[in-house]
């Protein structure tokens, strides 16, 4: 028995140690907002927070996550820098089919907590590991400098 902390809440989990978080997720405990997309951490659809630091779900172990604090996309929403790039994300469309969005959100909202004014580089960097079929990457990078304004403003006020 192996038991995690997601979203907050501690969860148990029979399967074998090795067993990527991705499925422990979306399969054994039902937080079926992660996504699937390579299987190769490769394309980002998978990222997680893991103790605030993003990462590919696909590919890690849940032995790796042992001890530590796991936020998936359903909980991301619960602080106030997810709030703010969900937000954005609703107010300038940036979804079109939306499969990647999950994933996206979750490295935007881990940039903006460890930078909260990136410059244009800086969000390109930040989000290189995350590929948007749909190629909304223009409305991504606006959406996640409209999140670093509420932010800044809210903390003004």
């Amino acid at each position: 028995m192996t038991t995690l902390d997601i979203n907050g809440r501690r969860e148990a989990t029979e399967l074998p140690e090795d067993t990527p978080l991705l499925w422990v997720l979306r399969d054994d405990l039902g937080h079926t907002g992660t996504k699937f997309g390579c299987g190769q951490a490769l394309c980002g659809a998978c990222t997680v927070h893991l103790d605030g630091q993003p990462i590919r779900s696909c590919m890690t172990p849940i032995s790796a996550a042992v001890g530590k604090r796991v936020t998936t996309i359903e909980a991301v929403g619960a602080d106030p820098v997810g709030r703010a790039v969900q937000a954005a994300w609703v107010e300038l469309g940036v979804a079109q089919c939306g499969y990647c969005q999950a994933g996206q959100i979750m490295s935007a909202t881990a940039l903006l907590k460890q930078n909260p004014r990136p410059s244009d580089a800086q969000i390109d960097e930040a989000m290189a590991g995350n590929i948007c079929r749909c190629g909304t990457y223009t409305r991504i990078n606006a959406a996640i400098k409209k999140a670093s304004s509420t932010l800044s403003a809210g903390a003004k006020s």
